[in-house]
């Protein structure tokens, strides 16, 4: 197929200032079991192409899933008098980018020809830790377990000459288990409700994950948390484990810094952004401990790929150096777009879209926390009283990515050095222009952990993309604390 969607693309000779065609084919398959039953089978096949057009200063796109050569025209036709009926009406001068025109072909891991998929033994799997979580307990009321595959295949061709191509293959191995005691309900998940397993790669993930044995460990902590005590509330330190800094990172760094955003385009819809232009390379994000950087080329993580979709080759790029705001993720035509108002921004390669029928956006990829100094023995070993909390279910964030309140599964008291019993329905709250000042101590490698998560939501038409965070545990001083209801 990509063959002919490559000579029916030369057939085209577009004739406009750019053109590009962004084919994208996934094969989506999904393996679930609640409370001891398989359930339906799904599985998707889609694919389809985006032609975008820059010419006489506007741009348009149309998108089709007829990939014949008349339907390619067609869209084509269709882009190229959007793109002449915007010229000199829109926000930006499209004469003023050159678009790039990539050249080559990557393959994230797990992408073979030949690696079949194991769909009878993964089945057995959540069939035996689906049965392991249940035991004979009647207080463990709901369990459930799941794997998601996604094989992607995507080629980027434009009218300078440009071809790409990338193969990707993501799995999103969970767990979850909900006990009920007594008046209470608690829940307990592997890796989280909402895919934080997800990463690129083959069938060694599962072992990564933790699936295997995860059934009766997983129901466990969730009888242990019907039982615990309420969190204690009121300003400690906070120690966050990996799978709930990834949520941190993703709402008070990734969407605050995403350029369009800065500039306006989500104000009617996903909100703005306390971040303004003129803060980078001067505004003291967090403390000197907090380095972030934006890595689409960890072949291991989520939303890892070898060029955005505006061609844009793939780079680790530093956002906060030593506590300071350094980059926006802004792609080219964002940066671009800052530069008029005065703006020299560096960007990133983070123009992406979530499949071939919605245009390329300003998102997050891989955002990552780069990992400190301290084992997690140091990180507890420092706080004199506080909680450690683990795997987000719940958020709540205003409009500007400032002030938020973040629930967690799971929580632990510190005190004088040392972890002492579990606590339930643990929250806190903060604001985001401050709380990373307040990073008091950044794990090492050890305490290092990749998460993701395949339903970030952004734009008009929304769109839905795969995102990835790694990072290490951190300590956060003089948080507010609080329990959840009794």
């Amino acid at each position: 197929m990509l063959e002919t969607i490559r000579r029916r693309f030369r057939a085209l000779q577009p004739r406009a200032d750019f053109c590009s065609l962004r084919y994208v084919e996934e094969d989506k398959e999904g393996l679930s079991v609640r409370q001891g039953r398989q359930q339906p089978l799904v599985r998707r096949h889609d694919r389809g192409a985006m032609i975008t057009v820059l010419d006489g200063g506007g741009y348009g796109y149309a998108a089709t899933a007829d990939l014949s050569e008349a339907g390619l025209r067609a869209a084509f036709e269709r882009a190229r008098d959007w793109a002449r009926a915007t010229a000199g009406r829109g926000v930006f001068d499209y004469r003023r980018i050159q678009l790039p025109s990539p050249q080559g072909c990557y393959r994230g891991p797990g992408v073979a020809e030949d690696q079949a998929w194991p769909r009878a033994a993964m089945l057995d799997l959540l069939l035996s830790e689906s049965a392991a979580a249940k035991g004979d307990d009647a207080r463990v009321v709901d369990w459930s377990a799941g794997l998601v595959r996604q094989d992607i295949r995507q080629l980027y061709l434009t009218s300078g000459g440009g071809e790409a191509e990338q193969q990707l293959r993501a799995l999103t191995p969970s767990l979850v288990v909900t006990a009920f005691a007594d008046g209470r309900v608690q829940t307990r998940s592997l890796g989280g409700q909402y895919g934080g397993l997800g990463r690129q790669g083959g069938m060694e993930l599962i072992a990564e994950a933790g699936l295997r044995g995860a059934g009766r460990r997983v129901a466990d902590q969730a009888l242990q948390l019907l039982y615990a005590p309420n969190c204690p509330s009121g300003a400690m330190d906070l120690l966050l484990m990996p799978e709930q800094m990834m949520l941190q990172i993703h709402e008070s760094i990734g969407h605050p810094l995403e350029l369009d955003r800065i500039l306006g385009d989500e104000r009617n819809y996903a909100g703005t952004s306390f971040v303004t232009p003129d803060m980078f390379g001067s505004y003291r994000y967090g403390s000197e401990l907090l380095n972030v950087t934006f890595d689409p080329l960890q072949r291991n993580e989520l939303a890892s790929y070898g060029w955005d979709d505006d061609g844009k080759p793939a780079a680790k790029a530093w956002l906060i150096r030593d506590g300071v705001l350094e980059r926006p993720l802004g792609g080219d035509i964002s940066t671009a777009r800052a530069r008029l108002d005065g703006f020299a921004l560096d960007g990133v390669a983070n123009s992406r879209a979530c499949n071939w029928n919605r245009p390329a956006i300003d998102r997050m990829a891989n955002l990552n926390v780069e990992p400190g100094d301290k084992t997690f023995e140091q990180l507890v070993a420092g706080i004199e009283r506080g909680v450690l909390m683990q795997t987000n279910v719940s958020w709540s964030i205003d409009d500007s990515r400032n002030k938020f309140q973040f629930g967690c599964e799971w929580g632990q008291l510190v005190e004088d050095g040392e972890l002492k019993g579990v606590v339930r329905n643990p929250n806190y709250r903060g604001v985001s222009a401050s709380f990373w000042r307040s990073l008091k101590a950044v794990g090492d490698a050890s305490t290092f952990a990749v998460m993701g998560t395949p339903y970030c939501g952004k734009g008009e038409p929304n769109q839905v993309v795969r995102v990835g965070h790694a990072s290490p545990a951190c300590v956060f001083g003089g948080v507010d604390v609080f329990g959840g209801a009794a």
